[in-house]
């Protein structure tokens, strides 16, 4: 009896075990179903329209037979200029976070203000780009006024995911390293950094996927507008992102190949996230090589 009694938990909890795993493969196909028919759906509409002189050509503001040219080499810039300035402070202020302010109240108000600004909707951001930078400081319609806004919506991330990797690298590898005779600096710097670079490489990408699709913010800081020249890299010209591009053809309504270019625009978007994604994975093989 009381081994019959001790068969049937066991039983039942192998029924569980499989139950449980079903229902979460399940959860995992439908995840890649939705993803695939939301992926395919754009890349159906908008692949026949892709071609060399689509992504090539100027815009039309008035015309059928526009391009993309200047709004694919925008959220480019923008993006790597946001990074830029954002990267620095966000992994800075990661790793004092994990490594130097230790448990108090310190940590505690840091961590609530990182929060509060990664709970801001960019609309907000939005407005206080335009306010600050286009209007106070006198940038106008700009690229640095859209690549500042854009990093205050960078830094909370790149905060949080610093010091979540860092926190993440296991004690033993930082005794043996003080105990080799290395200082905090030397440990961070070789030891914990290249251990948490897939996690901080893998919230870069988040970031940078988020920048790349980002519309408020550049539409009141950066305008809906583009420079005649190709490439321009001055600061001070607008700066019309792909993103942009996709709501002002759809909204204006001007063009008669609107949903064309809207379709194309979107596909375009696409292909640079996947092949964003696809680059990093191989980067992230990359470093776990080199680091074994």
């Amino acid at each position: 009896m009381p081994a019959a009694i001790s068969y049937r938990p066991r039983r039942l909890s192998r029924v569980t075990d499989r139950v449980m795993r079903l229902a979460l493969w399940g959860l995992a196909l439908a995840f890649i179903a939705v993803l695939a028919v939301f992926v395919g759906a754009i890349l159906k509409q908008g692949w026949p329209v892709l071609n060399l002189g689509f992504l090539t050509r100027m815009p039309e503001t008035l015309d059928a037979g526009g391009g993309i040219k200047p709004e694919i080499f925008n959220s480019l810039y923008l993006v790597a200029l946001s990074l830029a300035i954002s990267l620095p402070i966000g992994l800075g202020a990661g790793i004092y976070m994990a490594e130097y302010a230790g448990q108090g109240r310190i940590l505690r108000f840091l961590r609530l203000c990182i929060e509060t600004l990664a709970a801001t909707p960019s609309i907000v951001l939005a407005l206080f780009g335009m306010i600050v930078f286009v209007q106070m400081m006198g940038w106008s319609f700009s690229i640095r006024s859209g690549a500042v806004t854009l990093a205050l919506l960078n830094i909370p991330v790149i905060t949080r995911v610093t010091e979540v990797s860092l926190l993440a690298v296991p004690r033993e590898l930082k005794e043996a390293s003080y105990g080799l005779g290395a200082t905090r600096l030397q440990t961070i710097l070789k030891v914990a950094l290249p251990y948490a670079a897939t996690g901080i490489l893998t919230g870069l990408v988040l970031t940078a996927g988020r920048a790349f699709g980002e519309s408020a913010i550049l539409v009141f800081t950066a305008g809906t507008n583009t420079s005649q020249t190709f490439p321009d890299f001055r600061l001070t010209v607008p700066g019309e992102t792909l993103s942009v591009h996709l709501w002002y053809v759809t909204s204006d309504g001007t063009l008669p190949d609107a949903r064309e270019i809207a379709a194309g625009t979107a596909a375009v978007m696409i292909v640079v996230l996947l092949v964003l994604n696809l680059s990093v994975r191989f980067l992230d093989r990359f470093i776990r090589r080199r680091t074994r």
